[in-house]
């Protein structure tokens, strides 16, 4: 058996692991005045800050040691050139393709994909002003007021996040909702507020098989067809995104208005392609063109930035070194930007989706931790809420701090209160304060010393919590598509680092699988599968009640 533990570079990573826990954040500030300099880097829009993470030169040294030894150079050019790096589905793993804005040829499977992803999106360009210009009629000869989005997972999440990304940006063109959750509240209360003879269907399915998005699909059509009362109206108020043509059909759709993705593209990486199909509605194509072109700048620093400068190669690294040595298991996304309120949630399936495995490439388990769990939320409001646990809990959780130097909107002196909330939280976790320092204080303000030895204890922050801040120009359409690419190479060198496949998702596939069983039982008295003693519980108490 072999796995990356047995490296020269990660051996000497664990090391100074047990070297560094004994290190505090304030010592290591003290003694290098120019260790903001040394550990921080910027790339345009963004200035990247990683030096209030547990390191030191010699941490940095090892861990670009461990990049090389891992052959993370030679592995980024296999993705970049196509070649099928998801080994366990055989697959090329291209969504830096869809976005290729050099437009330079690539061969894959004979195929040259640039022009097929040029060709997609010249269509999505004719259709989104079609739409937005109110060209596009519905069947009563109105123009389209509201666009709802049907998808999950990967087919949801990007487009919604960057949606909401963009919320105070937008003219108003078009208002966009989107439907998930197989729960019947969430569609039910779109479909409540809207008019079929105004509304565009987009129906997010690479298979145009699963199960949640076409649960509320049928609804959404059946929904139509009460006002419509026409099948052939349903060509004029849905589209898809999907390869099954087949399927497209008998739902209704023209061929004409099935946009294409492919087997290239995982849904988690896709909002790139026509999945981004509601992104371009709502903001405009220019917009999404936009985002594109920051993800390719990211593309281009990805490719060309020297190890020690590469900023999505040092946030794995750093991810890894946390996870896999330092032992701290989570990892917390927190965003001082409203706009990117949803940004935590789309990290979480992104990383955790992606890395969430225990086995090496050659299917051995591996002995360390693979992924944290990521988890988050906008920063003002996380500060009333688990910043407790972040300052004085038992256990540490690295941190990314996300804000902007200039406001979506600017409105009295909000910004520089939040920045400067922003800037104290780093700070604070990274200093604590000690003993002395609570005595000081509590003796300033006239507390006795029985009161002081009362609450000393209590009032103690060890600090020496580890942050990596990112301060952004601004959060627009083109800082939307780097952000999220600098995390998608991010999540590629940790996959490459640990050994990891990736880009399937095979526990993903897993619930999927069990759940299509199940709901045949529950539909059908006649189906009957083979369950554990909780599961056969669980099902006949609902099956008893839910008619009650």
């Amino acid at each position: 058996m072999t796995n990356r533990s047995q490296l020269a570079s990660w051996q000497a990573l664990e090391k100074s692991a047990t070297k560094m826990k004994q290190s505090h954040l304030r010592d290591l500030f003290a003694k290098d005045d120019a260790r903001f300099s040394q550990f921080s880097t910027q790339i345009p829009g963004l200035l990247f800050d990683y030096s209030k993470q547990r390191i030191d030169k010699d941490v940095f040294t090892q861990l670009i040691a461990l990049a090389k030894e891992c052959d993370i150079s030679a592995w980024r050019e296999k993705m970049f050139n196509g070649e099928k790096i998801n080994i366990t589905e055989n697959r090329a793993v291209l969504h830096t393709a869809l976005r290729n804005r050099a437009h330079t040829p690539l061969i894959v499977d004979g195929e040259n994909v640039t022009e097929l992803v040029d060709n997609e999106l010249a269509k999505i360009k004719l259709f989104v002003e079609k739409v937005r210009s109110g060209k596009w009629l519905g069947y009563s000869g109105k123009p389209v007021k509201d666009v709802v989005s049907i998808g999950v997972g990967g087919s949801n999440l990007g487009p919604q996040m960057a949606t909401e990304a963009l919320k105070a940006l937008s003219d108003d063109t078009l208002n966009v909702h989107y439907v998930s959750n197989a729960d019947g509240v969430q569609i039910a209360s779109v479909l409540k507020n809207i008019d079929a003879e105004t509304t565009l269907f987009v129906i997010a399915s690479k298979t145009f098989t699963t199960s949640e998005t076409m649960t509320n699909a049928k609804t959404a059509v059946d929904w139509f067809l009460q006002t419509a009362k026409d099948n052939a109206a349903i060509a004029k108020h849905f589209v898809a995104v999907s390869t099954n043509l087949e399927k497209t059909a008998e739902f209704g759709i023209s061929n004409d208005n099935v946009f294409t993705m492919w087997d290239w593209v995982g849904g988690r990486f896709s909002l790139w392609s026509a999945i981004g199909l509601p992104i371009a509605l709502y903001a405009g194509y220019d917009a999404f063109e936009a985002i594109l072109e920051g993800a390719y700048e990211v593309d281009e620093h990805f490719k060309n930035a020297p190890l020690e400068q590469n900023v999505p190669l040092i946030m794995a690294l750093l991810s890894v070194w946390n996870t896999s040595f330092l032992g701290y298991t989570s990892q917390a996304i927190l965003p001082y930007d409203q706009a990117l309120h949803m940004l935590p949630a789309y990290l979480q399936q992104g990383e955790m989706e992606s890395n969430g495995k225990h086995v090496n490439f050659a299917g051995e388990t591996v002995p360390y931790t693979t992924v944290p769990i990521i988890w988050g939320m906008t920063g003002i409001n996380g500060q009333h809420a688990f910043y407790q646990c972040l300052h004085q809990g038992n256990v540490i959780v690295p941190a990314d701090f996300i804000a902007s130097i200039k406001p979506q909107v600017s409105v009295d002196k909000h910004h520089d209160i939040l920045l400067s909330n922003f800037f104290a939280q780093t700070e604070a976790l990274m200093n604590g304060v000690d003993e002395q320092e609570i005595t000081a204080d509590l003796t300033a303000k006239g507390k006795s010393q029985a009161q002081i030895d009362e609450l000393l204890k209590h009032k103690i922050h060890q600090g020496n919590r580890p942050t990596t801040s990112m301060l952004l120009d601004s959060v627009d359409a083109k800082t939307v598509g780097r952000l999220i690419a600098l995390y998608e190479h991010k999540i590629f060198c940790q996959g490459i680092i640990l050994e990891i496949c990736s880009f399937d998702q095979w526990g993903v596939e897993l619930g999927k699988g069990l759940a299509s069983k199940i709901e045949a039982e529950l539909v059908d008295e006649r189906v009957k599968y083979a369950h554990d003693s909780s599961t056969n519980g669980l099902m006949a108490y609902y099956k008893q009640h839910r008619t009650q």
